[in-house]
């Protein structure tokens, strides 16, 4: 077997978390909520063949890491979105690559708008 048939595609999605991200005082004391959706690229070699979770890319730690950057306060998407982007690659070598979204709900924009979101994508 082709050792590249064996890297899949991991997805959170639609992670929920109250946090204090803004330019805005007011956004800084209110907070708003904010979406994360993740996905992750991994060669799952090890895990398929041996059904342990020690093989494999535990998402409860992967969940762990994102609540923590998510809830260290940002004025901008940019900098929250590279900060969970960077502590994945660097807390969790099998990641090949990672997409992280994170969307602003609600935001202070003037008029009706369901969210604004920023995405990022980087490989190793």
């Amino acid at each position: 077997m082709n050792k590249e048939e064996n890297v899949a595609t991991i997805d959170l999605e639609r992670m929920v978390f109250y946090a204090y991200h803004g330019c805005f005082k007011e956004e800084q004391v209110v907070g708003n909520k904010f979406q994360v959706d993740i996905t992750i690229r991994t060669d799952i070699t090890a895990a398929m063949q041996s059904d342990s979770i020690k093989d494999a890319l535990n998402y409860v730690n992967v969940y762990d890491a994102v609540k923590e950057e998510i809830y260290r306060t940002s004025h901008l998407l940019e900098h929250v979105t590279h900060r969970v982007v960077d502590r994945l690659l660097t807390d969790f070598p099998v990641i090949l690559s990672v997409r992280a979204k994170v969307s602003k709900m609600n935001p202070p924009m003037g008029g009706q708008m369901k969210c604004v979101s920023m995405t990022l994508e980087r490989k190793r």
